[in-house]
């Protein structure tokens, strides 16, 4: 019982000292961050080389400006993020500059108006939904320097236009190059029937409003957008089912009795089998009896003289692949079944949405490890 106090010290240090110091930021590795930091190098060395060229005397330091070093942080370190957008970026270091001016000229004392401006600068870019941190710094530079280098509103354009633009480009090059989405889209999947519904995993997961009230309950901004948001609290949903349900193998629900056919097949005998049968999925093997692909019922439109001809790429699992990791590409509403072969690739089973319906409803109320 002695102890209890020092344990609660103990904790209440512990969490204080966590404020301070948070997590490693959520996302890419070591050499992401790496190429982040590359990025950053490579942005700010050309921006100054060509700040340098405009000048025509190769000296880069009296048209580069040091928010500069604070956006590329964004834009190399966190390209996803709101603030790290191209309006943002534009938007907020030129808006921010032209407030730092015009509150600096209208406010006599300096140290007044350094502050109003940061927080005029903070207010108007919210306003006009381009808030950028750096925008804080090129506003309060521009406070302080409206008797030197920013006496004129032309400090919004050159040089601070003139960085920030430039360091856009590079950012946008180095992107594309390095296989990132940037400018950044909330990735949505494609409407399968041209229909505006979301991806079912979406419409069974948290809605748009959901996400908002939880925003709102929060209590603070988070610096991430509200559909990535959504889309990675699905994506953990989906996780979190497969945990639960990973114990249960394929080989527990495939059908084995699976009719296919030769991709010799002529195509007017498929189309009778896939009717007669009443088969929404048709697997197609090759002279060696290896699965080439398969046959859905929406493939019989296509032209083709035989079966191997229409036949579309199969999602092949294996008897031991966990019923719940086809919950994703199941559901995805681009494929209706997976085809369970051995290491040969040679037809083992079939696993249909209805066999996989079928067991995620049954083993729902099951204790969690029992198959």
């Amino acid at each position: 019982m002695s102890d209890a106090p020092e344990n609660n010290a103990r904790l209440i240090w512990s969490r204080y000292y966590s404020a301070f110091i948070p997590a490693g930021p959520a996302g890419p590795g070591l050499f992401d961050r790496l190429k982040a930091a590359s990025g950053a190098i490579g942005g700010i060395a050309i921006t100054a080389m060509l700040c340098g060229l405009m000048l025509g005397n190769g000296l880069a330091h009296p048209l580069l400006v040091a928010p500069m070093g604070a956006s590329a942080v964004l834009l190399f370190a966190v390209p996803a993020s709101p603030l790290a957008q191209p309006w943002p970026v534009l938007g907020g270091n030129v808006i921010s500059a032209l407030v730092g001016i015009f509150v600096a000229k209208a406010v006599p004392d300096p140290t007044i108006a350094a502050a109003l401006a940061v927080g005029a600068a903070i207010a108007v870019m919210s306003l006009l939904r381009c808030l950028h941190p750096p925008g804080g710094a090129v506003a309060l530079s521009a406070a302080l320097g409206v008797k030197g280098v920013a006496s004129s509103y032309m400090f919004a354009l050159v040089p601070v236009g003139v960085n920030t633009l430039l360091l856009l480009i590079v950012a946008i090059l180095f992107h594309r190059i390095a296989g990132h989405n940037y400018p950044h889209v909330a990735p949505k999947a494609p409407a399968r029937h041209g229909t505006t519904d979301p991806a079912p995993l979406l419409r069974a997961g948290p809605s748009d409003q959901d996400v908002t009230d939880a925003l709102k309950g929060y209590g603070d901004t988070l610096d991430v957008d509200q559909a990535d948001l959504r889309q990675l609290l699905a994506d953990a949903e989906l996780r979190a089912a497969e945990r639960l349900h990973g114990n249960a193998p394929c080989a527990e629900i495939m059908s084995r009795d699976v009719i296919h056919v030769p991709a010799s097949q002529a195509m007017a005998q498929v189309r009778a089998l896939m009717q007669n049968r009443e088969l929404l999925s048709l697997p197609v093997l090759d002279d060696a009896g290896r699965v080439q692909g398969i046959i859905g019922a929406l493939d019989l439109t296509r032209d083709g003289e035989s079966a191997g001809d229409i036949a579309r790429r199969a999602l092949l699992v294996h008897t031991d692949t966990p019923v719940a990791r086809l919950i994703g590409p199941l559901s995805s509403g681009t494929r209706h079944a997976a085809i369970v072969v051995d290491a040969d690739h040679r037809l083992l089973g079939l696993v249909t949405q209805t066999d996989l319906l079928a067991s995620l409803a049954l083993r729902t109320d099951r204790p969690t490890g029992l198959g």
